[in-house]
C-alpha cells in the first residue's frame, strides 16, 4: 500500500517533468531570439531587422502601410500619432522603423549601441519588443 506521501511526491514529479519544458521556453532570451550575429546583444540592424519582418507580417492587407489596428496595440494613438509625420493615419515601413530607432535609443540607456537581456527586461526594452516580434 503506497502512503498518501509518496503518492503526493509521485504525482508532484509526474507534474514537474510535465510543466518543466514549458517553462524552460518561458524563459526563452530575447537577445537569442534577434541576435543575428551571435555576439550575445541585439544591435540596431539586428532590431530593426526583427521588425521590418514583423511589419510585413503585420501588414495584413499588403498594402505597404500599417493601421492603428494593424498595429494591434503595439503602439498607443498618441506614439502612432507622433509616429505618423505625413499624417495619413497609417505608417510606413520607414515610419515604423524610425519609431523602432527611438525605441531602441530608449532601452539603450549605457549608449553602446546594444541591447542586452538586462536591458530587455527595463520598460523601455519590453516597449521596444513590442514592435519586434
Amino acid at each position: 500500500m503506497i502512503s498518501r506521501r509518496n503518492a503526493l511526491f509521485a504525482a508532484l514529479a509526474g507534474f514537474s517533468a510535465g510543466v518543466a519544458p514549458s517553462l524552460a521556453n518561458a524563459k526563452t532570451s530575447w537577445v537569442a531570439q534577434f541576435d543575428t550575429d551571435k555576439d550575445g546583444t541585439v544591435d540596431l540592424a539586428e532590431a530593426k531587422n526583427a521588425a521590418g519582418a514583423t511589419f510585413d507580417r503585420l501588414d495584413t492587407d499588403k498594402d505597404g502601410t500599417l493601421t492603428i489596428k494593424e498595429l494591434q496595440g503595439r503602439l498607443s494613438r498618441k506614439e502612432f500619432a507622433a509616429g505618423d509625420p505625413d499624417h495619413d493615419k497609417t505608417l510606413s515601413k520607414d515610419e515604423y522603423l524610425a519609431i523602432v530607432e527611438r525605441r531602441f535609443k530608449a532601452a539603450d540607456p549605457d549608449n553602446d549601441g546594444t541591447i542586452s537581456e538586462v536591458e530587455f527586461r527595463t520598460p523601455a526594452g519590453r516597449a521596444l519588443l513590442r514592435l519586434l516580434h
